[in-house]
């Protein structure tokens, strides 16, 4: 479902024309080490290439720009990547790849210089604990717990959410200068059907995560 999304994604760009450009650029947020990555690229490139053959249009280029965190073990990333994966300079597309190490909740790129965003499971993280955790006297509002339970009082809830909305303003106010008039984004990212934070559904993963992790304390 998510890659037919972004199939349909560069099909909505070619209809705005931007086949006319010399190359397209795009950028994969939060790329870690593949496969997913991998396969974000032969896709984007895929469709760019059905596009072109239907539009009769000029060779094109694709520049792709791979973002993590500095540590990210970009060696490994950039060894992953084949000749199946980018293809060869004298194909209808041609792609070459890019390394951008940085957060992503900040300006990466100059100004309108990328026409696609995409991420993966990335955007939803926070980039640090909520404040409000604990209590005055310096005790844990949440003790026990490593996520949003039952049992945890409002405030908790409020912590995180409003940690939430102040990364992820930063992440959009980066992207709106950095993305071109009528470029699009497609952001993957964790959600749930209730709107209750500590319904079992969005809660069953992080209560035997929790489960682990006091085992491993307790040893």
């Amino acid at each position: 479902m998510t890659m037919l999304v972004l199939e349909n994604t560069v099909e909505t760009l070619f209809s705005k024309d931007f086949h006319l450009l010399q190359a397209l650029n795009a950028a994969d947020l939060g790329c870690a080490v593949g496969p997913t990555t991998f396969t974000v690229i032969s896709i984007i490139k895929r469709m760019m290439e059905k596009k072109c053959r239907e539009l009769n249009c000029q060779t094109l280029e694709l520049q792709v720009y791979l973002n993590d965190l500095p540590r990210n073990d970009f060696n490994t990333l950039f060894k992953g990547l084949s000749s199946k994966v980018v293809g060869n300079k004298c194909e209808k597309v041609s792609c070459y790849v890019m390394g951008v190490p940085g957060s992503f909740h900040g300006r990466l790129f100059p100004r309108n210089s990328l026409h696609l965003v995409h991420s993966c499971y990335s955007v939803h993280w926070l980039t640090q604990a909520p404040k409000g955790l604990t209590s005055k006297e310096g005790l844990a509002l949440n003790k026990g717990k490593i996520y949003i339970s039952k049992t945890s009082p409002p405030a908790i809830t409020e912590a995180y959410l409003s940690q939430f909305h102040e990364d992820f303003t930063m992440f959009l106010n980066a992207r709106s200068q950095e993305v071109v008039p009528n470029g699009c984004m497609v952001l993957i990212l964790r959600g749930r059907l209730s709107s209750n934070p500590s319904d079992m559904e969005s809660c069953f993963t992080w209560e035997l995560l929790a489960i682990a992790i006091a085992e491993l304390v307790s040893q």
